[in-house]
C-alpha cells in the first residue's frame, strides 16, 4: 500500500507540474518576443530577456513547475513521472493556439488526445519506487559501470553539438539545441531524483546533508539546469513553440527513460507484460507528438507540403531543419 500511495502523490505532483510548465512555455515566448523587439534576440547571443517582466514571469511559472516535478521523483520511479510531461505539451500546444496564434489543427487535437491515451497506459503499469534508505545507495547505483559509460557518453556528444554543430547549424536544425538539453535534462533528471530522495529522508529524521554525495549530486543538478535553461532559450528563440516542446518531450523523455533503466533498474521488478504495456503506452505517446509536429503549419501555410521556414529580422526566410 505504501508503494501505490506514494505512486499516487507522485503522480498528482506530475499532473500539476505539466500544467505550470506547458503555461511557462507561452509566458517565457511572450517575453522573448517581446525583449528580441527591443534588442538583441536569444538566439543571436543577447540576454536583454533579463530585463523583461514576463520572461520573469514564465521563469517562476516554470520554477514552480519544475518545483513540482522535483517532489514526485522523490515518491514515483522516473519511468512514470516523466512520460506525463506530454500533458504540458497539451497545455502548451493548446495555449499558444489562443495566445500566440500559432494554429492548431486538427490533427494535433488528435495527438493530444493521443498523448494522454499513452499516459494513462503507463501509469496503469508503472513500477513501484525502490525502498531507499539512504543517499549512499543511489550514489551506489550512480557510480556502476553501465550508467558512467553513459555520463561519458552523453556529455561528450553536448560537447560535440556545443562546439562544433551549434556555431553551424543551432539557427536552422533545431535538433541541435534540443539535443543539448536533452541530453543533459537525462543526467539532470537522475540528480535531481537522488536530492529529491535525499531531502525525503532528511524530512523524515534521516539527515542526508552529512554525506558529500547529497552535495555533489546538488552542484551537478545546478550546473545542468543552466545549460538546459540556456539553450531552451535558443530554440524558444528561434523556432515554433509548437514544435519545440513536442520535439524536446520526446527527446527528453526518451533518453531520461533510459538513463533511469540503466542507473534505478526500474524494470526488474516487472514481467515482460507490463514493461511491454508499458512501452506501448510511451510509442502512443510519440505517435501524439508526431502529429502535433507534423501539423503545426497545417492551415495557415500556402500549401500543406510547404516545409516550415524561420524568418530573422534581416534576410529573407531561410528552411529550417528539425
Amino acid at each position: 500500500m505504501v508503494g501505490i500511495s506514494d505512486n499516487i502523490r507522485g503522480f498528482v505532483l506530475a499532473i500539476s507540474s505539466s500544467v505550470f510548465i506547458g503555461s511557462s512555455f507561452i509566458i517565457k515566448k511572450k517575453g522573448l518576443k517581446k525583449a528580441g523587439a527591443a534588442g538583441t534576440r536569444a538566439s543571436e547571443g543577447g540576454y536583454s530577456y533579463l530585463k523583461e517582466p514576463c520572461w520573469w514571469a514564465g521563469m517562476i511559472t516554470m520554477f514552480v513547475g519544475e518545483a513540482a516535478n522535483f517532489a514526485a521523483y522523490a515518491y514515483a520511479p522516473a519511468i512514470l513521472v516523466t512520460p506525463l510531461g506530454a500533458l504540458s505539451i497539451i497545455f502548451s500546444a493548446v495555449l499558444a493556439h489562443f495566445i500566440l496564434d500559432e494554429r492548431l489543427h486538427i490533427f494535433g487535437v488528435v495527438g493530444c488526445i493521443l498523448c494522454l491515451v499513452g499516459s494513462v497506459a503507463i501509469v496503469l503499469h508503472a513500477p513501484f519506487e525502490k525502498d531507499i534508505e539512504s543517499v549512499k545507495q543511489v550514489w551506489h547505483l550512480a557510480t556502476e559501470p553501465g550508467f558512467i559509460v553513459y555520463t561519458i557518453v552523453a556529455l561528450a556528444v553536448v560537447g560535440i553539438l556545443i562546439f562544433v554543430y551549434v556555431p553551424q547549424y543551432g539557427q536552422t536544425h533545431m535538433v541541435v539545441y534540443i539535443g543539448i538539453c536533452s541530453l543533459m535534462g537525462s543526467l539532470t533528471v537522475m540528480g535531481v531524483k537522488a536530492v529529491a530522495i535525499a531531502l525525503k529522508l532528511s524530512f523524515s529524521g534521516s539527515n542526508q546533508f552529512i554525506y558529500f554525495q547529497t552535495w555533489f549530486f546538488t552542484i551537478l543538478v545546478i550546473i545542468f539546469c543552466v545549460m538546459q535553461l540556456i539553450y531552451l532559450n535558443k530554440a524558444l528563440d528561434t523556432f515554433n513553440t509548437a514544435v519545440v516542446s513536442p520535439v524536446y518531450y520526446v527527446m527528453f523523455t526518451t533518453l531520461t527513460i533510459v538513463a533511469s533503466m540503466i542507473m534505478f533498474k526500474e524494470w526488474d521488478s516487472q514481467n515482460a507484460s507490463q514493461i511491454v504495456t508499458e512501452l506501448c503506452g510511451f510509442v502512443t505517446i510519440l505517435c501524439g507528438t508526431f502529429l502535433l509536429h507534423k501539423t503545426k503549419d497545417m492551415g495557415t501555410s500556402p500549401t500543406l507540403s510547404s516545409p516550415p521556414y524561420h524568418r530573422s529580422r534581416d534576410s529573407s526566410p531561410r528552411q529550417v531543419e528539425p
